[in-house]
This record gives C-alpha cells, sequence and structure tokens, in this order.
C-alpha cells in the first residue's frame, strides 16, 4: 500500500532535498555555477548575466562541451587523451583546407557551391574518427599506455595541422559552414520559442514516462508533489534560457546591412534578435545521443562495467581490446565536430586553434562528477562542468585577468575538484 505522497505505507516520510531525489553531486554543480555567475555579475557591475554575455558564452561553451561529453566515456574506463585540442586542430585544418583548395583543386568544385561545406566537414568527421581509433588501436592491441599515446598525439596533430596549412590562416570559409559557429547561425525569435516548447513538452513527457515506467514495475516514486515541483523547473529553465537568449537584440547596424544585401530597406524602428544558436542546437543533438548510447545501448553498459572492473568485463566476454577502439574513435569523432563548431565561430582556420583545449575538456568531466578511478561519470555533468570552466575564463577575461593568471586558476580548480570528489567518495564509500 502507498500513501497519497506516493510513498509506502508506513514509511518514513523524507525531507524536502530526499522527497525530489535531485543527486546531491548536481546540486553542488549548479551552486557553484551560480555562485560564479553572482559573484563576476557583481565584479562586472552586472554585465556578465546581460543577455549578450549569456548568448557568447553559451557559443563559447559548446566546442569545449561536445568533446567533454567523449572524454567522459574515455575516463571512465580508466584511460585519459592528451591530443583533443591537438586533434581538433588537424581536423580544422583538413576542412578548412577541403573547402577552400584541395576539393577546388581535385573535383572542380566552385567556391560557393551548395555540396561544399558539407563535404569538407564529412572529410573531417572521418579524418577526426580515423585518428582516434588509430590512436585507440595502440592502446587497447598494442597495449601502450593511454598517457603516452595522446601524449605523443598532442605534439603530433598540432603539427601535423601546422604542415597541411603551411602555417597559414585560412579562410574566409564558407558562409554554410559559418553557420554552426554561432552568431552567424542562430534560429530567431519564432523558431527559437518553437524549439524551447517542444523540448519542455518532450522533457516533461519523459518524467512523466519515467514515473509511469516505476510504477508499472512496481518500484517506488517521488510523491506527486516532487514531481511537479521538479517538472516546475525544467520547464522553468529550458523557457527561461530561451527567454535570455531572444532578449538579445541584434544591432540596427547588422540588421541594415542584411537588408541592404538583398536589396531592400530596413523599416523604421525594426528590432530582430538572434535567438538560440544552432551550435547549441547540436550540442543538445550530441548530449542527447551520448547520453542515449550511456544509458540503453550495450556498449555503455560495456563501457561502465569494463571502467568498473577491467579484469571481470574481460573474463565476461566484453572485447575490451575493440571496446578501447571504439571509445577513441568517438572521441576523435567528437574532436571533428568540436572543429566544426569552433573554426565555424572564427570564421576561419587559426593555427592556434584548439590550444589547451585538453585542459579544459579533462577539466569539464572531472568537475561535472566523472571519477579517474573509473567507471562513473555523466553526459549531463561534463556539459555543466564545460559551463562553468567557461564562466570562469568568461568572467576573468571581462574582469580584466591576464590570460596566464587565467590559466592558473583553471588549473587550481581542476586540482580542486579531483581532491573533492576524492572527498566525496570517501564520505559516501563509492
Amino acid at each position: 500500500m502507498t500513501d497519497t505522497t506516493g510513498a509506502p505505507a508506513g514509511v518514513p516520510k523524507r525531507g524536502f532535498l530526499k522527497s525530489l531525489e535531485i543527486d546531491t553531486r548536481l546540486l553542488g554543480m549548479i551552486g557553484a555555477f551560480v555562485v560564479v555567475a553572482v559573484v563576476f555579475n557583481l565584479l562586472t557591475d552586472g554585465r556578465f548575466l546581460t543577455p549578450r554575455n549569456v548568448f557568447n558564452l553559451t557559443i563559447q561553451t559548446v566546442s569545449v562541451a561536445i568533446m567533454a561529453t567523449g572524454m567522459v566515456f574515455i575516463i571512465v574506463t580508466r584511460h585519459i587523451d592528451l591530443s583533443v585540442g591537438s586533434l581538433l586542430a588537424t581536423c580544422s585544418a583538413v576542412m578548412a583546407m577541403l573547402q577552400t583548395r584541395w576539393l577546388l583543386d581535385w573535383f572542380g568544385l566552385d567556391l560557393g557551391a551548395a555540396s561544399l561545406p558539407w563535404l569538407a566537414i564529412l572529410g573531417g568527421l572521418l579524418v577526426g574518427a580515423a585518428i582516434g581509433a588509430f590512436q585507440g588501436w595502440l592502446v587497447g592491441y598494442l597495449t601502450i599506455p593511454a598517457f603516452i599515446v595522446t601524449l605523443g598525439g598532442l605534439l603530433i596533430w598540432r603539427n601535423v595541422a601546422w604542415h597541411l596549412t603551411n602555417g597559414q590562416t585560412i579562410g574566409p570559409l564558407d558562409e554554410t559552414f559559418q553557420l554552426f559557429g554561432g552568431i552567424q547561425g542562430t534560429l530567431g525569435t519564432f523558431w527559437s520559442w518553437i524549439v524551447g516548447l517542444v523540448a519542455t513538452v518532450a522533457a516533461l513527457a519523459a518524467l512523466w514516462n519515467a514515473r509511469r515506467t516505476k510504477v508499472a514495475h512496481g518500484f517506488a516514486v517521488k510523491p506527486l508533489w516532487a514531481e511537479y515541483v521538479v517538472a516546475g523547473i525544467v520547464a522553468a529553465g529550458i523557457l527561461g534560457f530561451i527567454w535570455v537568449l531572444t532578449s538579445y537584440e541584434i544591432p540596427s547596424r547588422v540588421l541594415s546591412r542584411q537588408f541592404e544585401a538583398r536589396g531592400e530597406t530596413m523599416p523604421e524602428g525594426f528590432t530582430a534578435s538572434y535567438g538560440l544558436p544552432i551550435s547549441v542546437l547540436l550540442l543538445i543533438a550530441v548530449a542527447i545521443v551520448m547520453t542515449v548510447i550511456a544509458q540503453r545501448t550495450r556498449l555503455g553498459r560495456y563501457i561502465f562495467a569494463t571502467g568498473g572492473n577491467p579484469d571481470a568485463a574481460e573474463l565476461s566476454g566484453i572485447n575490451t581490446r575493440m571496446l578501447t577502439v571504439k571509445v577513441f574513435a568517438l572521441m576523435g569523432f567528437l574532436a571533428a565536430l568540436s572543429a566544426v563548431v569552433a573554426s565555424a565561430r572564427l570564421s576561419f582556420h587559426s593555427n592556434d586553434i584548439g590550444t589547451l583545449d585538453e585542459l579544459r575538456v579533462i577539466a569539464a568531466a572531472v568537475i561535472g562528477g566523472t571519477a579517474l578511478s573509473g567507471g562513473i561519470g555523466t553526459i549531463y555533468g561534463a556539459i555543466l562542468g564545460a559551463l562553468i570552466m567557461q564562466s570562469l575564463q568568461s568572467g576573468m577575461a571581462m574582469v580584466g585577468v591576464d590570460a596566464p593568471y587565467q590559466n592558473i586558476v583553471v588549473g587550481a580548480v581542476l586540482v580542486l575538484a579531483v581532491f573533492v570528489d576524492i572527498l566525496y567518495r570517501r564520505r559516501t564509500g563509492d
């Protein structure tokens, strides 16, 4: 029997937070982000939490966040990948050369051809996955430690990128390609709200379906009031995010140029907003796919089982060597996808693209709760960790902290995050 709250009869009522069943680590990360945002907002006289800065913060976070989702799988399987920043640079160089020179010379395509950016992206993704698979083969089948393999990759792929472009900056990149960078490609007010409403309905439906599944299988469920609170928080978060993004208006001079390019005159008093960036939509899609892989597929179960106990996983029949190849190939694919976002945001390929991204990606995964000992990690935690890292860097830049000191803070935060993780696991017994 259960009472009206959904709790079994005779079981003591739980407190507010326990009734919500929200992960305490997630609450801690959200709390840390709120503290960072409030502190920098005070230090910058309210400029940090303006729609403009929130918009810029989101598009700056996407590249690292995409790679951080792959780094979760790498670290969960007790490996590390120090080459992701350099691999991003190589993939960026490949895609830049494909759309500005190679495809034009090899296949006679013209600049501005509709297929040009898509072929370039496909080529970059294939190169990234192939390099990742090769590094995974070295780790899995030749048993070379991942630290050594990817440390070598950090040096190799950075200089391969330099060689491919002869050390030159390549650009401007195709206009369609630039849509994946953020400010050049947004949905506008109307479609942003459509996406926001669809996402809200989908999230609420997922919460309700999860409750029905638990009830159908006889598992304990949260009280109905707790379900409503969680649903309200989720809906408010999604719609609030859309509201902030659609509050960032396109400058009138930019709108005027857009109308002039179409041979039209901008109406007096006309305004428009940027809305949701396409790059953020791409990150959402990656997050959903990676979460499904982690929680709903055999590959995901094998990844976490191997990270929890590699010897037991191998004895149970899991091909841990091939699994390592797959995980590193996926990491390479995501590094290439991040290269699309990073170079599109800049509108060109530069030699220093992706520099120190390996530090930011690893830090994002660890801050997000991924255990360096393996077996534990979440996709949403890594994305939130990337947002915290980018908030720190963006806030320090707005305050006027020099780049070397920013890196000192990032390094210190990484060490502190690992220390806090160790203390947390000692206390919980994980």
